[in-house]
């Protein structure tokens, strides 16, 4: 069980005061001594840290991280890693303005992957059921997708019901958005945006080292807002702890909505691929200068 997890369930509680006989809160437990704080850390100088150095060639990896999720495009392949395709135990954060398309090309992906054969899932913390079904009207390709509905939990517990769908294990996994499901934790949890941050990059982790069901080094495509002028909204600790930043955004001189690797550690940055949304299709092409 996740620190958050576990601080969630103790305040879901009441605890025997043995100085007045009453039930009373986690927090007012903790306060009265009766329980530990469990999201208390020793304090620096208690820690003893044992150091070591690695050299590279002495570690292994399993294989199978190294094995790309292809989606069956040639510029897609490409754009996105220098072994062609996503690649499993990465993070991607895909930023850009409001109605860039960003959900559209992230829920395209996944269906590309689908149709290769990979596991993948939608998890949803933006549209509800009725908003996807209307979505699909119009791109039929993605009503085979399963997504999971973060509003679904809101009265019971939305991070137990994250941890236990991702037990499944997953090749490709797009969460729209970080935003709003870091909201919808962190209110229902009661936790600080610190604590929430915190559980959602530890979450990712875990299944990118394929601690799940399947054992599958899980890939994650991560919506994110942009501010007004372009500045990507979170924490430093977020931005270094993601393989690559995706950019979404409208090249208003040449007229056409096109992605940039702002960052990526498996393959190039500064190149760009235009993406023009269609009915009912996603239309990839490299742009050359």
């Amino acid at each position: 069980m996740s620190q958050v997890s576990e601080l969630i369930e103790a305040q879901s509680k009441t605890y025997h005061n043995p100085y007045t006989g009453r039930e009373v809160s986690y927090q007012t437990a903790v306060t009265l001594g009766i329980i530990p704080n469990i999201t208390r850390r020793p304090s620096e100088s208690s820690v003893k840290v044992e150091v070591t150095t690695v050299k590279m060639k002495d570690l292994k990896f399993d294989a199978k991280m190294f094995q790309p999720i292809k989606l069956g495009n040639k510029e897609l392949d490409q754009f996105v890693s220098s072994d062609g395709g996503f690649m499993p135990a990465t993070n991607v954060i895909l930023i850009g303005t409001p109605g860039i398309g960003k959900s559209t090309v992230g829920l395209d992906i996944l269906t590309r992957a689908k149709k290769k054969g990979k596991k993948v899932l939608f998890i949803s913390g933006e549209m509800q059921r009725i908003d996807m079904f209307r979505y699909c009207k119009r791109f039929p390709m993605f009503a085979d997708l399963d997504i999971f509905f973060v509003s679904d939990y809101v009265k019971s517990s939305p991070v137990k019901a994250i941890e236990q769908v991702l037990e499944n294990g997953y090749d490709l996994v797009l969460m729209d958005s970080w935003a709003e499901i870091s909201r919808t934790v962190k209110d229902c949890g009661n936790l600080s945006v610190s604590k929430t941050e915190s559980w959602i990059l530890d979450l990712l982790e875990k299944h990118n080292e394929a601690k799940n069901n399947a054992k599958l080094h899980t890939c994650f495509l991560v919506i994110q807002q942009v501010t007004k002028s372009g500045e990507f909204v979170g924490s430093n600790r977020l931005k270094h702890m993601t393989s690559a930043m995706l950019n979404l955004s409208r090249d208003r001189a040449e007229g056409i909505n096109v992605m940039e690797f702002s960052k990526n550690r498996v393959g190039t940055a500064g190149e760009q691929v235009s993406f023009r949304i269609n009915n009912n299709a996603i239309i990839y092409s490299k742009v050359t200068n």
